[in-house]
């Protein structure tokens, strides 16, 4: 215990923490963390006058300031519930996830019923793709909350991971009718509603969600992805650009606005706005989670070095023989979903959208390095991942993984499932640069949406890909060109549905059909018919390219295509 304060001092800190005490419930917490810092100063060892200048920063904003009061805490009192638990909200809004998770779960042991803690570590095991952990996690925070409306909600939660979206959709209504002003319901039936196709369903529980919560105003960037944004829209575009000023908004949702806005411009044409809003977006993801070119382009020299021809050649000593997985690889934004949803559409397929497990695995690989035991963790690798497909699609010959950021271990995939196919999904480089610019990635990614990082990431990913064109069977690696998917479908599509080793099916040639839920960012676009309106859109940008301009190829003689309306990136 630390020895109490001489009488001055604690008269003098006694006032300090009334002031901050009135700031806060002012609704003023940036000018409470000037009392709260001198109060800790005068007794820096007091746990809960840490905990409360990191509860008053991160309310205000500054995150960094409350990680660290935060630890201070934890440290001074390493049985501080409270501490815990905004500790992880304070890292997972830095974009720190695993930091985040270890924080919460330590929260819930000492409090297991902290319904809270249990409800944000499942959002982030679901995130990071633990799709087991993050059930497991809502259903104790669906138990710790009981018969109420963060219970329900929970369980919802639990429910959508598990694939089991009509029991979900029951609960959230239910939630609804129980307590018709619960804003994340709304945004979570919005978000269940637009993955089925229910665009004008969702898109009203996205309005009721942000009239209930308005720093929930990043969840305009899912309305306005429902379909086009049309003139008529009765002010949606002056809407969102006041939604900016609004008290309190974090920098996520600031940043899923700012593409919201840009979404909204482009559909109504003003594309200098567009892209002063995507722009903006990437300076928000910049200064929460910086990119590291150099340090990406070393990890793609290792895995040149260590994926050899010679070692790809082992592939039939070590790997297993199973045909099961067919793997849809390449950038974001390069036509991946529809290539998942034309092989899906055939009756002995089955969809496994985007799973985490290789992005987990192939770190692990990577840092291990070259070992003795290397066959041993391959053929677990092989025979888990396996397990994973039965469970989603137990009776498919073939289940797909539309993972993008697979194209990083392609080599150990055939290595370890060598009866694997390989689909690369390509689309012009400057094309698919300006779709990522405009588009959300969770800050947990380590990918770059724009400037110059963004060009050399494409770089280093084109020299990876040079190097699993030279080193991979041409049987297992086929590549699916964007531009010749959406200008002649039938040949292309039969030529994937061939590689697959799956018999020829029409249901392939109308993707728009598929009934499942797509929870990437193209949910529109996937229930449209096969378009040709993404290629060459660039054009309509040109003169505010800026860095993504050095993208610019073969496209560049390619007409611009009229567009009515305009696409939906």
């Amino acid at each position: 215990m630390p020895a109490p304060c001489p009488q001055p001092a604690a008269q003098q800190i006694g006032l300090l923490l009334e002031l901050a005490a009135q700031l806060l419930r002012a609704g003023r917490p940036s000018d409470a963390i000037a009392p709260l810092r001198d109060a800790a100063l005068l007794v820096p060892h007091n746990p809960i006058i840490q905990h409360d200048l990191g509860l008053a920063c991160l309310e205000g904003g500054r995150i960094p300031d409350a990680i660290l009061a935060l630890e201070r805490a934890v440290a001074r009192d390493p049985r501080y519930t409270d501490a815990y638990f905004r500790l992880g909200i304070a890292l997972e809004k830095l974009g720190n996830s695993g930091g985040a998770i270890v924080a919460y779960q330590r929260a819930t042991e000492l409090l297991p019923s902290l319904a809270e803690a249990w409800f944000r570590a499942g959002a982030l095991a679901y995130t990071l793709g633990d799709r087991e952990e993050a059930v497991r996690c809502f259903r104790r925070a669906a138990a710790a909350g009981g018969n109420t409306s963060f219970g329900r909600l929970s369980k919802a939660r639990a429910l959508l991971t598990e694939d089991r979206d009509q029991e979900a959709e029951r609960v959230l209504r239910k939630a609804l009718a129980l307590d018709p002003a619960n804003a994340l319901a709304h945004d979570l039936l919005g978000n269940l509603l637009s993955e089925c196709g229910r665009f004008d369903e969702a898109r009203e529980c996205f309005e009721r969600s942000i009239a209930l919560a308005p720093r929930l105003a990043g969840s305009y960037y899912d309305l306005v992805r429902c379909r086009p944004v049309r003139s008529d829209d009765d002010g949606l575009l002056e809407r969102m650009e006041a939604a900016l000023a609004t008290p309190g908004l974090e920098a996520q949702q600031r940043l899923r606005l700012h593409l919201a806005i840009g979404k909204a411009s482009e559909d109504l044409g003003h594309y200098a706005l567009a892209m002063g809003h995507f722009d903006a977006a990437d300076a928000v993801r910049r200064a929460a989670a910086p990119f590291d070119s150099a340090a990406f382009s070393i990890e793609i020299e290792r895995m040149i070095t260590r994926c050899t021809p010679a070692w790809i050649a082992r592939a039939p000593e070590l790997g297993c023989r199973h045909a099961r997985p067919v793997l849809i690889i390449g950038m974001p934004r390069s036509g991946t979903t529809l290539v998942e949803q034309i092989i899906s559409m055939h009756p002995e397929a089955g969809a496994g959208g985007e799973l985490h497990f290789w992005n987990q695995r192939g770190a692990a690989w990577l840092r291990s390095g070259a070992s003795g035991n290397e066959k041993a963790f391959v053929a677990k690798a092989a025979a888990d991942y396996l397990r994973v497909l039965r469970a989603i699609a137990p009776k498919a010959a073939r289940v797909t993984d539309k993972m993008p950021f697979n194209f990083l271990w392609a080599g150990l995939i055939h290595v370890a499932l060598p009866r694997a196919t390989i689909i690369h999904c390509r689309r012009a480089a400057i094309d698919t640069a300006l779709s990522v610019h405009q588009t959300y990635f969770h800050p947990s990614l380590a990918f770059p949406t724009g400037g110059a990082e963004l060009v050399a990431y494409f770089r280093g990913y084109e020299r990876l890909m040079n190097h699993w064109r030279r080193v991979l069977p041409a049987d297992r690696f086929m590549e699916v060109d964007y531009e010749d998917l959406t200008r002649a479908p039938e040949p292309v599509i039969r030529r994937i549905l061939a590689a697959c080793n799956l018999a020829w099916n029409d249901k392939c040639l109308r993707p728009e059909s598929n009934p499942r839920a797509v929870k990437t960012p193209s949910k529109w676009q996937t229930r449209q018919p096969i378009y040709r309106t993404s290629v060459a859109r660039w054009r309509r940008y040109e003169p505010w390219l800026g860095p993504l301009r050095a993208l610019i190829d073969d496209a560049a003689e390619q007409p611009l295509l009229h567009v009515e309306p305009p696409s939906q990136t």
